[in-house]
């Protein structure tokens, strides 16, 4: 929460004491400047918080007689479903409303909660990360919704930094269980990921929140390593990850322009030092890999880089490119007249 905004909280909560206070006694308080306060208290008064201004020489601010914040009756999953809409919302810029009024909302609604809710999802949002890039084009299958008890008990292990044991379900159907060193939570294209290290084989995992049945903290910690946050952990998991298709490029451009179709949760790009002389930001050949389960999407992508490109591997996406540009080239040459045909 910005400092302003916990001031404006800490400001109503004076109000709310009862009595008029002074602008001298709530700029002391709050450690800012009388007119610092009345521009608190216009922002009180947007939120349709009904402070009264009381004129003479003991005069000042107090709430109109009788008010007070009704409580909030949201249960676990329905407090979590609004705060993660609003942080989201300002987070990948989909909200309309402005960042003062999706703040303040934030801010009402969490001084209303139970603190054990507050706390718990204090938590949850300390230790999520957005990717803030798409998932891989092609990916079937809707976004799932993650257990609420699975999620907050797999932050609170992220913030205090103790191991977890889960039950997960992989792609395939096998089940097993568990003991996870969680680094952080990542919300990514739609779904719910935990990045951490399987406490057993020592290795680095990345699982999706819906496929965990049960969490559950154990005792001791763990130390948190050094290097790439959650969401570049994860984002390097998917470039990485074993699909149907090994996808083999060698594209002539920029790494931005490259980036701009192909993000870094898609595809790999090996940069090289640049010839003696050469520009690091001129365009130059580059290889680029990535796996995928469909190969149907990349053609069109190819074809909007607008990049000279090679393809190494595998021959079906050469003839998949060449099916393509054929299609292309038949609509090119096409009047009006043969629209049914070409459907």
């Amino acid at each position: 929460m910005s400092r302003p905004t916990a001031r404006v909280l800490t400001l109503l909560e004076l109000l709310q004491s009862g009595g008029t206070r002074t602008v001298a006694e709530l700029a002391d308080r709050l450690g800012v400047e009388g007119r610092t306060v009345r521009r608190y208290v216009d922002q009180l008064i947007d939120l349709d918080v009904p402070v009264e201004s009381v004129r003479g020489r003991y005069g000042g601010y107090r709430l109109a007689p009788g008010y007070r914040l009704p409580p909030l009756m949201l249960g676990d999953d329905e407090a979590l479903a609004v705060l993660l809409g609003l942080v989201a919302g300002r987070r990948t810029g989909l909200t309309t409303a402005q960042r003062t009024a999706n703040e303040t909302a934030t801010a009402k609604i969490r001084r209303v909660l139970p603190r054990h809710i507050a706390r718990r999802l204090d938590t949850l949002l300390e230790s999520l990360t957005f990717t803030e890039q798409p998932g891989q084009p092609g990916q079937t299958g809707q976004p799932a919704t993650p257990d609420t008890g699975v999620l907050l008990t797999l932050a609170d292990a992220v913030r205090h930094h103790r191991p977890v044991s889960i039950r997960y379900t992989d792609r395939d159907g096998r089940r097993s269980e568990r003991t996870l060193h969680a680094y952080g939570i990542v919300a990514h294209a739609g779904r719910w990921y935990v990045t951490g290290a399987d406490a057993v084989l020592g290795e680095d995992r990345t699982f999706r929140l819906d496929r965990i049945a049960d969490a559950r903290t154990l005792p001791g910690s763990f130390e948190a390593p050094d290097g790439p946050d959650p969401a570049q952990r994860l984002l390097s998991a998917f470039a990485t990850a074993e699909y149907r298709h090994e996808v083999t490029l060698r594209i002539h451009g920029t790494v931005e322009q490259i980036r701009a179709r192909l993000p870094a949760g898609v595809a790999r790009i090996q940069e090289h030092e640049p010839a003696a002389g050469q520009d690091r930001t001129a365009e130059r050949w580059l290889r680029v890999e990535l796996r995928a389960e469909r190969l149907d999407w990349l053609p069109p992508v190819l074809a909007s880089l607008d990049r000279p490109f090679v393809i190494e591997r595998p021959a079906e996406l050469r003839a998949l490119v060449t099916a393509f540009a054929d299609r292309l080239a038949s609509c090119a040459r096409a009047e009006p007249d043969d629209a049914e045909r070409l459907r």
